[in-house]
């Protein structure tokens, strides 16, 4: 949660916090409970988004969010750290170029977040993805098609909240996440897809670790090597409703849970990009598109016709190694996973944006 007073992000709250201390002022707030705090926290950025309506028309404003198509785009290389990657703006430039050239969606509904940015309000901060993430979903109705998809770093942090099967919440970094904190996967399911109305559909692809269930959707596809699967159900024990108010999301992700997504060029042979962003777009553009479980397959074989050769980058073996104590098997396969508010046959619907 953000200090109601300056704003800064804190840890996640213990359920049943009755205060909290800001860690920069240092001035105790009396909590009259969680939803007291996201309805705070949603006022404060319908308040943002609100500004960019008053701000003069330029190239630089965001796209209306009104139409049939829109995506969000976001790709972080954290330039200059030590967690540096480098292969997620290339993911972010490729994915744009694969929505509006294959699947038609207009230039000015597509807002991407990437450091190379020269409008303060596009670098991919926590409070402009926050923002961004609202402008996504603002008037949203049916027959309308969303896209959200990052690249960067995913992490994961212990559950306080009885919500996740394995005790574990999944979490995006944001480039300033290191002073602003995470966005964990409980905001991304609140935010992205309890809100979508009944004929609207939301495509979510995240380039990152631990991205299995980033979005908190109620059912994982468990798919083996011979591409036989079944749905498991990863509703919360808590009974908290994951779903959405009616519509449909679905999501790609790179690795599993508790695995590690690569950084590399060993697929591309020419630059680095995510391996999981590289071979969905592979799929898509090879003509191994037609439904959700040829991309998975087409996206699970690539990688690993490519694990001998992924000499790229662990995109978070490093801050793994940092949350959870010990060190990271470099030779951990990742396994790409779909997750989704209802089951369907994979093999039978056929994937549309």
């Amino acid at each position: 949660m953000d200090c109601p007073n300056c704003h800064t992000s804190l840890l996640q709250l213990p359920h049943g916090a009755q205060c909290m201390r800001c860690a920069a002022r240092r001035a105790v707030t009396r909590i009259g409970g969680r939803l007291q705090l996201l309805a705070y926290k949603n006022h404060h950025i319908a308040q943002t988004f609100s500004s960019y309506g008053r701000r003069t028309p330029s190239s630089n404003q965001l796209p209306s969010p009104f139409g049939r198509k829109r995506a969000l785009i976001i790709g972080i290389t954290y330039k200059k750290t030590k967690n540096e990657l480098k292969g997620c703006l290339n993911d972010a430039k490729c994915m744009k170029y694969l929505l509006v050239n294959r699947f038609k969606f207009p230039q000015d509904s597509v807002l991407m977040l990437t450091e190379e940015e020269r409008d303060p309000y596009k670098i991919p901060t926590k409070h402009n993805i926050r923002t961004a993430m609202y402008w996504l979903m603002q008037g949203v109705q049916a027959g309308d098609s969303l896209v959200f998809h990052f690249s960067g770093h995913g992490l994961q942090q212990r559950n306080y909240n009885g919500d996740e099967v394995d005790g574990y919440d999944e979490t995006l970094c944001p480039l300033d996440f290191k002073t602003q904190g995470t966005i964990i996967d409980d905001e991304l399911n609140a935010t992205l897809a309890k809100p979508l109305p009944p004929g609207a559909k939301l495509h979510a692809i995240i380039d990152a670790c631990h991205s299995g269930t980033m979005l908190d959707l109620p059912f994982l596809c468990r798919m083996d090597s011979t591409g036989r699967y079944v749905w498991e159900d990863h509703r919360p024990p808590s009974g908290v409703w994951k779903g959405t108010n009616g519509g449909e999301v679905i999501s790609f992700s790179g690795c599993d849970d508790h695995q590690n997504s690569s950084d590399t060029d060993s697929l591309s042979k020419v630059t680095s990009t995510g391996a999981m962003t590289f071979s969905f777009i592979q799929a898509i553009e090879s003509g191994q598109g037609t439904t959700y479980g040829s991309i998975l397959n087409a996206i699970r074989s690539s990688i690993h016709n490519s694990t001998s050769d992924l000499g790229g980058k662990i995109v978070s073996s490093l801050l793994t190694m940092l949350i959870n104590g010990g060190s990271v098997g470099i030779g951990m396969r990742q396994e790409p996973q779909l997750t989704a508010t209802e089951p369907f046959d994979v093999y039978t619907k056929p994937f549309l944006l």
